[in-house]
């Protein structure tokens, strides 16, 4: 470095991060703000533009009456380029129509929507409204059956549902969805973080379906796009302070002005986010609408968003962002305590939440036996509808270690190996083949 500069921190104020690099025999005053010397020494293309960053910092500050001290009131956060969320859409697309292709309606059915399609024409309507493949088609593709999870030790079905879905409409809404949400997360927070907590919330979902709903299948991503949901929220709560200093720089007139519009268009996204949630939530209420996903998704999403999406605190600048040349002087810890309280009480319940799941759904347990409401939370009847299903009939023939079922209402029939299922299993059996 040349010997005719030195760096020297003015009067900082506690809490501030201070940068000045000041030229030899030039004294810092109120009227003339510090500029680095030509001479200071070169930098890469990240360097040079930090540097001017900081430079304009330093003008800035002085154009306030800061009198000389360079206070950097904000390093922004680097903005990832979106590559995986679009990944996830093409991916459920390309599983969509892998499954059209197994099911093969034509070969199975000659009433099939769309039958110039070929193979991937649709089941009939009254069979699928969504314009999708058969139930059949859904289960051997990997939907959630919770029955194969807990006796047939498949709990892979807890993570391949949220890449399948019911139909046409079903993939176009929640494809939709993720594209909406899901872009803005991954410029802000980068494809590990929105990745992993897509699937951990997918999962959550998941696993609540699952001890709640534990006749017939489920898919659909809904139980994922609920966590994206959740984890903005928590988001907006952890990093509040983030926006909210913004609002401490400027005049006091600028400073009213700030605080009232940073308040403004914080509850405004506050209420609008809350508002779409509960939209959502209410439309679970509808039959045939896994609403437990939805829930279960978003509880896991907003714990997770606490645990993946904190910022740095304001005003905090790692020393590994500072170009050669420039010293910072801040007080200030990366994050706020409150931040590292929230951070360790949601993992907490994460881990515990996850695990007590785990361990209720391997043993069989159905929580709608312990809550005698909680099935109000999926389908509230009304005049126009009725929660609750048919009562399915089968004729059953035992024959060595085989159970032959026939569906009485529309005469299909499945032969199923015995493995000392109980009563109540057998009738889920029988509901699942009448509901093909």
């Amino acid at each position: 470095m040349d010997s005719r500069i030195e760096i020297k921190v003015t009067n900082p104020k506690k809490g501030d991060n201070v940068v000045h690099p000041v030229g030899q025999g030039h004294a810092t005053s109120a009227s003339s703000p510090p500029q680095p010397s030509a001479s200071s020494p070169p930098t890469d293309g990240r360097g040079r533009q930090q540097q001017q960053a900081l430079e304009e910092g330093l003008r800035h500050s002085h154009g306030r009456g800061r009198q000389g001290r360079g206070l950097i009131d904000y390093m922004p956060f680097k903005n990832w380029v979106p590559w995986l969320i679009p990944g996830f859409v093409i991916a459920n697309v390309v599983v969509f129509l892998i499954s059209m292709f197994i099911n093969n309606c034509p070969k199975n059915s000659s009433s099939c929507v769309g039958r110039f399609l070929g193979r991937f024409s649709f089941q009939p309507m009254k069979e699928n409204p969504l314009l999708g493949p058969s139930a059949d088609t859904l289960e051997k593709m990997g939907a959630l059956d919770v029955i194969k999870v807990v006796h047939k030790h498949q709990a892979w079905r807890l993570i391949s549902c949220i890449w399948l879905h019911g139909g046409v409409f079903h993939i176009l809404a929640n494809m939709l969805s993720l594209l909406f949400i899901g872009i803005r997360l991954e410029q802000e927070f980068g494809f590990v973080r929105i990745g992993l907590l897509y699937l951990f919330a997918g999962f959550g979902g998941s696993l609540m379906s699952a001890l709640f709903i534990q006749a017939g299948i489920s898919v659909g991503a809904s139980g994922a796009l609920f966590g994206l949901l959740g984890s903005m929220l928590s988001e907006l709560i952890t990093n509040w302070t983030i926006y909210a200093n913004k609002a401490q720089s400027g005049t006091s007139l600028s400073k009213l002005s700030y605080t009232f519009d940073f308040v403004f268009l914080q509850l405004a996204a506050l209420l609008t986010l809350i508002f779409i949630v509960v939209i959502n939530l209410a439309v679970g209420l509808l039959p045939h609408v896994d609403n437990f996903a939805h829930i279960g998704g978003f509880i896991s999403g907003f714990l997770l968003g606490f645990v993946f999406l904190i910022r740095p605190q304001f005003g905090y600048v790692s020393k590994k962002h500072i170009p050669t040349g420039y010293i910072v002087t801040s007080n200030k810890p990366k994050h706020k305590p409150y931040q590292y309280i929230l951070w360790l009480v949601s993992m907490i319940l994460l881990v515990l939440g996850f695990t007590f799941g785990l361990i209720l759904l391997f043993r069989g347990v159905n929580l709608n036996d312990q809550c005698s409401w909680c099935h109000y939370m999926s389908c509230v009847p009304t005049k126009l509808w009725n929660c609750k299903s048919q009562q399915a009939y089968c004729e059953s023939i035992e024959y060595q270690n085989q159970l032959n079922l026939t569906c009485i209402s529309n005469g299909k029939s499945s032969i199923y190996n015995l493995s000392g299922e109980s009563t109540s299993q057998v009738q889920q059996l029988c509901t699942k083949l009448c509901s093909r």
